[in-house]
């Protein structure tokens, strides 16, 4: 029986016709991962790959929002003092993570992503004044974003998932990380399934 092509999963946030969950291994990190995804992005039911992240990271979690000053559990991460928090995000001060590593200090380290368009990513950093304190993290590289059915601003831009994969390869050459391979191989198999399938709708 056909699934009922208005049903979505509510994993993936996809149409059950197009989901992508039997894609997904998900992965066992030391490094805490927290999204901050923009309720734009959670209203995109065809190009959004925050919730794939999501799903792809066993120590992961996922906030909609753009003010996150308030938020209580974001609160209790960045003030409980077992943890070191960073945020990706590029910026001159900014540690970047090919020829620098990040201190761990005995703590458990807390990496918030932000799924966003660039705009909405500097507004939700404005608006959060409580992760204005964050020591930011950036990489370099010069790969080019799969995301075939997507513009991207430039030939650059890599999508949430593409860069968190950029930052765990990073991660484990720091040792900071212990992934194998093969996982770190297999990670983007949703987002590439869900790009095939974009594709096959426009024929």
């Amino acid at each position: 029986m056909k699934s009922n092509p208005r049903e979505h999963c509510y994993a993936c946030y996809r149409p059950k016709s197009s989901c992508m969950c039997e894609h997904i291994i998900p992965l066992e990190t030391k490094t805490r991962f927290v999204i901050l995804m923009h309720p734009k992005e959670f209203r995109k039911t065809k190009n959004g790959t925050g919730h794939f992240t999501n799903l792809s990271l066993k120590n992961c979690e996922i906030y909609v929002g753009i003010d996150f000053t308030q938020h209580e559990k974001i609160n209790a991460i960045l003030n409980d003092e077992k943890n070191t928090c960073y945020v990706l995000y590029p910026s001159t001060s900014s540690i970047n993570l090919n020829t620098q590593t990040i201190a761990t200090e005995n703590k458990e380290t807390v990496l918030f992503l932000i799924d966003a368009t660039w705009p909405c990513s500097r507004a939700i950093l404005r608006e959060s004044p409580n992760l204005h304190s964050l020591t930011k993290v950036s990489f370099s590289h010069t790969k080019s974003s799969d995301f075939s059915f997507k513009e991207q601003p430039n030939s650059h831009c890599l999508s949430t998932m593409e860069s968190t994969l950029c930052v765990l390869e990073l991660l484990n050459q720091h040792k900071i990380e212990s992934l194998s391979s093969k996982a770190l191989e297999n990670f983007l198999s949703p987002f590439h399934k869900m790009v095939t399938y974009q594709l096959s709708c426009k024929l």
